[in-house]
Protein backbone atom coordinates (compact mmCIF):
# COMPACT_ATOMS: atom_id res chain seq x y z
CA UNK A 1 0.00 0.00 0.00
CA UNK A 2 2.51 2.27 0.83
CA UNK A 3 5.03 1.56 -2.65
CA UNK A 4 1.24 2.19 -4.10
CA UNK A 5 0.50 5.42 -2.22
CA UNK A 6 4.40 7.11 -2.89
CA UNK A 7 4.18 5.60 -6.87
CA UNK A 8 0.88 7.79 -6.55
CA UNK A 9 2.39 10.90 -5.28
CA UNK A 10 5.48 10.18 -7.57
CA UNK A 11 3.17 10.30 -10.98
CA UNK A 12 1.27 13.41 -9.64
CA UNK A 13 4.26 15.14 -9.03
CA UNK A 14 5.66 15.01 -12.28
CA UNK A 15 2.69 15.58 -13.82
CA UNK A 16 2.90 19.36 -12.53
CA UNK A 17 5.94 19.60 -12.89
CA UNK A 18 6.30 18.59 -16.33
CA UNK A 19 3.25 20.43 -17.47
CA UNK A 20 4.54 23.59 -15.71
CA UNK A 21 7.81 22.62 -17.65
CA UNK A 22 6.76 22.16 -21.18
CA UNK A 23 4.89 23.53 -23.40
CA UNK A 24 4.29 20.34 -25.06
CA UNK A 25 2.85 17.54 -22.57
CA UNK A 26 1.25 15.53 -24.92
CA UNK A 27 4.48 14.71 -27.64
CA UNK A 28 5.61 11.61 -28.60
CA UNK A 29 9.00 12.89 -26.73
CA UNK A 30 7.18 13.84 -23.79
CA UNK A 31 5.20 10.10 -23.43
CA UNK A 32 8.93 8.65 -23.54
CA UNK A 33 10.45 10.21 -20.80
CA UNK A 34 7.15 10.37 -18.48
CA UNK A 35 7.50 6.63 -18.47
CA UNK A 36 11.00 6.44 -17.95
CA UNK A 37 10.34 9.11 -14.68
CA UNK A 38 11.44 7.55 -11.32
CA UNK A 39 13.63 4.78 -13.05
CA UNK A 40 16.65 3.84 -10.91
CA UNK A 41 20.16 4.85 -12.27
CA UNK A 42 22.96 2.18 -13.22
CA UNK A 43 26.06 2.72 -14.53
CA UNK A 44 26.31 1.39 -18.18
CA UNK A 45 22.34 1.56 -18.13
CA UNK A 46 20.41 1.75 -21.11
CA UNK A 47 16.88 0.85 -20.61
CA UNK A 48 13.87 0.56 -17.98
CA UNK A 49 16.21 -1.45 -15.65
CA UNK A 50 18.48 1.43 -14.75
CA UNK A 51 19.75 4.27 -16.89
CA UNK A 52 23.11 6.09 -16.67
CA UNK A 53 22.82 9.65 -18.68
CA UNK A 54 23.80 9.18 -22.08
CA UNK A 55 21.91 5.59 -21.21
CA UNK A 56 18.99 7.72 -20.64
CA UNK A 57 19.09 9.77 -24.03
CA UNK A 58 20.11 7.00 -26.13
CA UNK A 59 16.82 5.61 -25.11
CA UNK A 60 14.28 8.76 -25.22
CA UNK A 61 15.84 8.90 -28.59
CA UNK A 62 15.91 5.47 -30.26
CA UNK A 63 12.04 5.42 -29.15
CA UNK A 64 11.89 8.52 -31.57
CA UNK A 65 13.52 6.98 -34.65
CA UNK A 66 17.14 8.26 -33.88
CA UNK A 67 20.03 6.80 -33.05
CA UNK A 68 22.61 7.93 -30.53
CA UNK A 69 26.31 6.77 -29.12
CA UNK A 70 26.16 5.55 -25.13
CA UNK A 71 28.60 8.37 -24.23
CA UNK A 72 27.86 11.71 -23.34
CA UNK A 73 31.26 13.23 -24.94
CA UNK A 74 30.21 11.19 -28.11
CA UNK A 75 26.65 13.11 -27.91
CA UNK A 76 28.24 16.04 -27.42
CA UNK A 77 29.74 15.82 -31.26
CA UNK A 78 27.03 15.47 -33.06
CA UNK A 79 23.92 17.96 -34.00
CA UNK A 80 24.60 21.92 -34.03
CA UNK A 81 25.86 23.85 -31.40
CA UNK A 82 22.88 26.53 -30.04
CA UNK A 83 22.65 28.88 -27.57
CA UNK A 84 20.85 28.52 -24.26
CA UNK A 85 17.89 31.24 -25.38
CA UNK A 86 17.39 29.34 -28.49
CA UNK A 87 16.93 26.26 -26.70
CA UNK A 88 13.87 23.86 -27.45
CA UNK A 89 12.23 20.63 -26.33
CA UNK A 90 14.41 17.48 -27.16
CA UNK A 91 17.63 19.72 -27.88
CA UNK A 92 20.12 17.84 -25.83
CA UNK A 93 22.44 19.86 -22.84
CA UNK A 94 25.75 19.23 -21.47
CA UNK A 95 27.32 19.67 -18.46
CA UNK A 96 31.00 19.04 -16.96
CA UNK A 97 30.14 17.51 -13.46
CA UNK A 98 33.57 15.35 -13.29
CA UNK A 99 36.02 18.29 -14.18
CA UNK A 100 37.25 16.50 -16.78
CA UNK A 101 35.10 17.91 -19.78
CA UNK A 102 31.59 16.55 -21.05
CA UNK A 103 30.71 14.40 -18.64
CA UNK A 104 26.15 14.21 -18.37
CA UNK A 105 23.83 15.05 -20.93
CA UNK A 106 20.03 15.65 -20.49
CA UNK A 107 16.83 16.26 -22.67
CA UNK A 108 15.64 19.69 -22.78
CA UNK A 109 11.99 19.55 -21.88
CA UNK A 110 10.55 23.53 -22.17
CA UNK A 111 10.44 26.01 -19.49
CA UNK A 112 14.11 26.09 -18.27
CA UNK A 113 13.74 22.12 -17.35
CA UNK A 114 15.33 19.09 -18.66
CA UNK A 115 14.96 15.54 -18.20
CA UNK A 116 17.99 13.47 -17.10
CA UNK A 117 19.21 10.08 -15.27
CA UNK A 118 21.05 11.27 -12.24
CA UNK A 119 23.17 9.27 -10.13
CA UNK A 120 21.55 10.44 -6.95
CA UNK A 121 17.86 10.70 -7.85
CA UNK A 122 17.64 8.39 -11.01
CA UNK A 123 15.33 9.60 -14.11
CA UNK A 124 13.99 12.96 -12.75
CA UNK A 125 13.55 16.49 -14.26
CA UNK A 126 16.03 19.73 -13.02
CA UNK A 127 16.07 23.17 -13.25
CA UNK A 128 18.54 24.37 -15.74
CA UNK A 129 18.56 27.30 -13.29
CA UNK A 130 19.67 24.95 -9.91
CA UNK A 131 22.91 26.70 -9.27
CA UNK A 132 24.44 22.91 -9.66
CA UNK A 133 23.88 23.27 -13.16
CA UNK A 134 24.62 26.68 -13.51
CA UNK A 135 27.93 26.28 -12.67
CA UNK A 136 28.76 22.82 -14.78
CA UNK A 137 26.43 23.61 -18.09
CA UNK A 138 28.97 23.27 -20.70
CA UNK A 139 26.37 23.82 -23.73
CA UNK A 140 23.16 22.55 -25.72
CA UNK A 141 22.79 20.58 -29.35
CA UNK A 142 20.24 20.36 -31.32
CA UNK A 143 19.99 16.78 -33.13
CA UNK A 144 16.63 16.99 -34.05
CA UNK A 145 15.89 18.15 -37.72
CA UNK A 146 12.65 20.76 -37.72
CA UNK A 147 10.32 18.27 -39.45
CA UNK A 148 11.42 15.72 -36.59
CA UNK A 149 10.84 18.25 -34.07
CA UNK A 150 7.35 18.92 -35.51
CA UNK A 151 6.48 15.07 -35.49
CA UNK A 152 8.23 13.56 -32.21
CA UNK A 153 8.70 16.91 -29.72
CA UNK A 154 6.06 19.73 -30.64
CA UNK A 155 2.21 20.00 -29.46
CA UNK A 156 0.10 18.44 -31.82
CA UNK A 157 0.25 19.77 -35.46
CA UNK A 158 -3.25 21.35 -35.26
CA UNK A 159 -1.77 23.91 -33.23
CA UNK A 160 1.30 24.56 -35.49
CA UNK A 161 -1.82 26.24 -38.41
CA UNK A 162 -2.77 28.97 -35.49
CA UNK A 163 -1.55 32.43 -36.37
Amino acid sequence: MKKTLAAAALSISILFTLGAGSASADSKMDKVIDKAIGTRYVSGGTSTNGFDCSGFTMYVFDKIGINLPHQSGSQYQMGTAISRDDLREGDLVFFNTSGRGVSHVGIYVGGGKFAHASSSRGVTISSLSDSYYVNRYVGAKRIMSTDAYHAVASESQDNDDVE
